[in-house]
Order: structure tokens, then C-alpha cells, then sequence
């Protein structure tokens, strides 16, 4: 429940700081980090890129802002890279690749696991023509949609992209759910990839900032794509102060999400609702027979706020308790009583 009395459900970016995390950020140690001077900055984005087995990282102030930057930074105007209809370096990040990189993006479906077809994509490689655009990225996206991609599909997929010659870009937005549902260091799932970018706004609980990551030499041009896209900050380390202390404190408890998640399909599954299976910390709920408008209400009787859509979408994160579950499944058993019987 957040500082409003609300069990917010919408997203795991409403999260709020936590006291103790407040704490850390009013004694950060601060510089100007647009002049590399911010001590803070530099450790946060040395510590992540220890922890991810990159070279090195930049910190920015949104996941939306540093998938675009390394967008930019592997293409340029004219080049073409491959990525799911539904992820959101395609779909909801306002087209600036195209707008802003003059990328031209080569959507394609993803399958029921999140991922995107390895001979599809082969299949969407444009030959080397002057008529085409010059196909040069492949982006994934771990979790896709709260599914978490395989390690074997993420090897596969990096090999991939080396067999013929594309770079390979991860929106690891929430990487860290990847990997704590599946058990496996950060490293496993993001390291072999040309880049990656790093929420630390989401389910880790900071309330500002990712971090991309990649070579020395990727970071070199992504640091100029993030001061032209306004991206450069001054004393920036009260907010890479948050992001440390999540680092440090706030990964493992990941796994309480997910175990909230699950309980609440449980419960919505006994109530009769649809649900689709859960994978980390987002639950899909199929109202396309009902009135997602009217269950939306009835949820906010009871504190509780989503929002409504044919496939409702519940997203469970450190503002949401286990006494938090018992009442959102009794504001769903709530609703079916009213509309159901």
C-alpha cells in the first residue's frame, strides 16, 4: 500500500522510496556528473557494470530515454533494426527511433514464450540492396510482458545475431525479475549482449533512472546521444544513491513479488476468472467478457486501483503486502457476487 492508502496495481514504477533509502539519497555525495565528477554516478554505474559483467554503464534518467540512446547508438539514419510488435522499444516509447534516429523499425510477432522466431527474423534480414533499409540491430525484450526468456533462447539468440553480423540490444527494463525467477545471476541473462538497459525505477524500488550498459567503446557514443537528447545531469547522485541501495537491498526480495503474484492468480483463478500463467511479477486477467470499467469501481471501494482493460494487467511489486493479496482477491470476490450471481 503506498503513502495514499492505495494498493496500486497499475505498475511496478509507482513505487515509492522507501525511509531508509531516503536516508541514503540525503547524504549521497554529489558532483557534476555532466564534467564525470559525480562520485556517486561513477560508483552506481561501476557497481552495475561488475554486476552484469559489462565493461561499463551510463546512467540516465529513464528506461525510455536509454533504449533510445542505444538504439541510436548502434544505428544510423536509414538503418533498420528487428523487434516484437508488443515490446516497448517499439510500441510504447513514442516512436523515437524513428522520430528522433530516423530508424526504421521491422516489427515482428512474438510467440506465446515472448520471443521472437530466430528464422523469422533471419527471414526479416534485408539482403544488401539499396533498395532496403540496412538491417543492423535485433532487440529483445527480458521479462516480455512478466515472461522471462530462456537462457537457452538467450544464447541462441546472441549467437544468432553474431552468425550474421547484427548487434543485439536487451530491454532488461526488468532484468532483475529475470533473473531472480529464474534463479541465475544478472550476468547470465543480460552479459552476453551487446547492450542493455537497466531499470532501477521498476520492482527495485528507486524513484528515478536506468542504466545502459555495454563496451567502453558503446558507452563512448551512447554518452554523446544522451547529452543531445538532454539526458545530461548535474548532481545526479542523490538519485544513483536510490539506485544503490536497491541494488543492494531490494533484489532478492523480488521473489516476494512474484510469490504475491502467483497467490493472487490463485485466488482469482478459484473466483472463476481467466487467468493467464504467471511468470514474475504480473498477473493477465481476461476481461473481454465483462466490464473491466465496472470491476475497476468496485475495486476502488476497496483501495484498490488498476487499470482497466480487456486483458487487465496486475502488477505486483514492494508496495504490495501479503495482507495486500487477501484484499484484492476479496475486492474481485466483491465484484463477481455483483455482476456474477
Amino acid at each position: 500500500m503506498n503513502s495514499a492508502g492505495m494498493i496500486d496495481l497499475r505498475s511496478d514504477t509507482v513505487t515509492e522510496p522507501t525511509a531508509a533509502m531516503r536516508q541514503v539519497m540525503l547524504s549521497a555525495k554529489v558532483g557534476d556528473d555532466v564534467y564525470g565528477e559525480d562520485p556517486t554516478v561513477n560508483r552506481l554505474e561501476a557497481v552495475l557494470a561488475e554486476m552484469t559483467g559489462m565493461e561499463k554503464g551510463l546512467f540516465m534518467p529513464s528506461g525510455t530515454q536509454s533504449n533510445l540512446v542505444a538504439l541510436m547508438s548502434h544505428c544510423t539514419r536509414g538503418d533498420e533494426y528487428i523487434v516484437g510488435q508488443q515490446a516497448h522499444t517499439y510500441k510504447y516509447e513514442g516512436g523515437g527511433a524513428a522520430v528522433l534516429g530516423a530508424i526504421v523499425p521491422q516489427p515482428l510477432d512474438f510467440n506465446e514464450a515472448g520471443e521472437l522466431d530466430l528464422e523469422k527474423v533471419r527471414a526479416a534480414i534485408k539482403p544488401s540492396d539499396h533498395h532496403f533499409a540496412n538491417t543492423r540491430l535485433l532487440a529483445l525484450e527480458n521479462t516480455m510482458q512478466g515472461k522471462v526468456l530462456s537462457l537457452e533462447y538467450l544464447d541462441a539468440a546472441v549467437q544468432f545475431c553474431t552468425e550474421h553480423n547484427l548487434a543485439i540490444h536487451l530491454d532488461g527494463a526488468r532484468a532483475f525479475n529475470a533473473a531472480v525467477a529464474g534463479g541465475v545471476s544478472i550476468a547470465q541473462v543480460v552479459g552476453k549482449f551487446d547492450s542493455v538497459s537497466i531499470c532501477l525505477s521498476k520492482g527495485l524500488g528507486a524513484p528515478v533512472g536506468s542504466v545502459l550498459l555495454g563496451s567502453r567503446e558503446f558507452i563512448g557514443r551512447a554518452h554523446r546521444w544522451r547529452k543531445m537528447t538532454g539526458g545530461g545531469m548535474r548532481q545526479a547522485g542523490i538519485l544513483a544513491a536510490a539506485g544503490l541501495y536497491a541494488l543492494a537491498n531490494n533484489v532478492e526480495r523480488l521473489a516476494q513479488d512474484h510469490d504475491n503474484a502467483k497467490q493472487i492468480a490463485q485466488g482469482l483463478t478459484q473466483l472463476g476468472f481467466a487467468v493467464e500463467p504467471v511468470h514474475s511479477n504480473m498477473v493477465y486477467v481476461d476481461c473481454s467478457k465483462i466490464d473491466a470499467a465496472a470491476l475497476q469501481n468496485t475495486l476502488l471501494q476497496f483501495a484498490v486501483k488498476i487499470s482497466a482493460s480487456d486483458r487487465l494487467r496486475l502488477v505486483t511489486h514492494l508496495g504490495i503486502t501479503e495482507q495486500d493479496v487477501g484484499t484484492i482477491v476479496a475486492a474481485f470476490e466483491a465484484y463477481s457476487k455483483a455482476y456474477f450471481e
